[in-house]
């Protein structure tokens, strides 16, 4: 990295951020606490760009976190802005103080003084363009709202179980929509008993299921019911009529977020093809198995390391390159947790499915096995497989071809 003129360093927090500023060779620190505002942050950036003389450009300032009100504003106005993982940061205050002591003036020096003299240990942060800033927000939203989904359907599984189990045994996960009517029009055992097969088939022509016919549903509710207190099985069902509209709310939107997301990618892929040539949204989604959600993810969460072909800052990142601890004879390789658990998760997903359904997946995932490996330390070896072949795809600038995998 270049040297710059001056070095800053801000100590984050809800309420109040706390600044130091320093000029290259000089030993004066001066220091300032501003407000979480839109006038203090105003305040902010005028105060240090004063004390740059008017340049901001010649601010090098180091942060913990990598996006928010403060860095965006602090990049608006061409300060050069540097992040550090607060684990790292850590570890760097132990340089000034035996004790372990801290407090928000310690850690604005440490973060100004780290990035003056290791600024390898740092990473410069940027403006994402607006379609990334809306893909990655909106990947984000899909995974909260599949949380949220999963929670409530485990709730509404655990009411069930309370009075109701003979419907758990035609969805044992209590979370497909055909379910949620059913529920809704027999919510109690005794009215269940009493379904006309009429009904059921009406229902199952709605929502399309072939699985099970209308007779093996009426079979199964005509189950005789627990034999629970008296007013458990109402008030149980009616915790279970206050979820469904919830339960619905949620797949509603969770829907809504994926339509939206497949519109963002196919305008992004709409921009490269204006251009010409093969970009890098064209050749994400040529992969199999990146569909719109995974695709999403890597372009939001995995932009930087995608668009300057960093293989190894990519495996990192997805958390499928090991962390290796020897000391003496003494060798530990473990899974890498310091990684983001969203493109984790999305990198796994799609290593799974590799498994399943692609030869060379299925033959090192087997491969792995064989010698002993746990499945998830498998399904890392494809991911990473996955990964290296995918950047060089990128690098070529070529779409998915078959004998395009493997090559160095």
């Amino acid at each position: 990295m270049e040297s710059y003129r001056f070095y800053a360093g801000i100590d984050w927090a809800d309420q109040a951020h706390f600044v130091s500023i320093r000029e290259l060779g000089t030993e004066r620190v001066e220091e300032k606490s501003f407000d979480h505002s839109g006038a203090g942050l105003g305040a902010m950036v005028e105060w240090l760009t004063k004390r740059a003389r008017g340049r901001p450009e010649d601010v090098a300032v180091a942060i913990e976190v990598t996006r928010g009100a403060i860095v965006e504003a602090l990049l608006e106005r061409r300060f050069v802005v540097f992040a550090i993982n607060p684990k790292q940061l850590d570890r760097f205050r132990d340089r000034h103080t035996a004790a372990g002591a801290k407090d928000d003036r310690r850690d604005a020096f440490v973060l100004l003084h780290s990035l003056s003299t290791d600024s390898h240990a740092f990473r410069q942060l940027n403006v994402d363009k607006p379609a990334v800033m809306r893909l990655r927000e909106h990947a984000r939203m899909y995974e909260d709202l599949k949380h949220d989904l999963r929670r409530l359907t485990n709730q509404l599984r655990a009411q069930l179980h309370r009075y109701y189990p003979q419907i758990l045994a035609l969805s044992s996960a209590a979370d497909e929509p055909w379910i949620w009517d059913l529920i809704e029009r027999a919510p109690l055992p005794e009215r269940a008993a009493r379904t006309k097969q009429t009904s059921v088939e009406r229902l199952l022509r709605d929502h399309r299921i072939r699985r099970c016919s209308a007779a093996d549903v009426v079979a199964v509710l005509k189950t005789p019911a627990l034999p629970v207190a008296p007013g458990t099985a109402e008030s149980a069902r009616d915790h279970v009529m206050m979820l469904l509209p919830r339960i619905r709310l949620t797949r509603q939107q969770l829907d809504g977020v994926e339509v939206t997301l497949g519109r963002i990618l196919d305008g992004m892929e709409s921009a490269e093809a204006e251009i010409g040539g093969h970009h890098d949204v064209t050749i994400i989604r040529s992969w199999p198995g990146l569909g719109t959600i995974v695709s999403a993810m890597m372009l939001g969460e995995a932009s930087i390391p995608l668009g300057a072909r960093d293989y190894h800052r990519l495996r990192a990142l997805c958390g499928v390159a090991p962390v290796t601890r020897q000391s003496g004879k003494s060798r530990q390789v473990s899974m890498r947790h310091a990684c983001n658990d969203r493109l984790r998760s999305a990198v796994h997903w799609w290593a799974g499915c590799a498994a399943v359904h692609d030869p060379r997946a299925r033959a090192l995932y087997q491969s792995h096995k064989a010698r002993g490996h746990t499945h998830g330390r498998s399904i890392r070896a494809i991911a990473d497989r996955l990964l290296r072949d995918l950047v060089v795809c990128l690098a070529k600038q070529e779409v998915y071809r078959p004998e395009l995998r493997g090559v160095a």
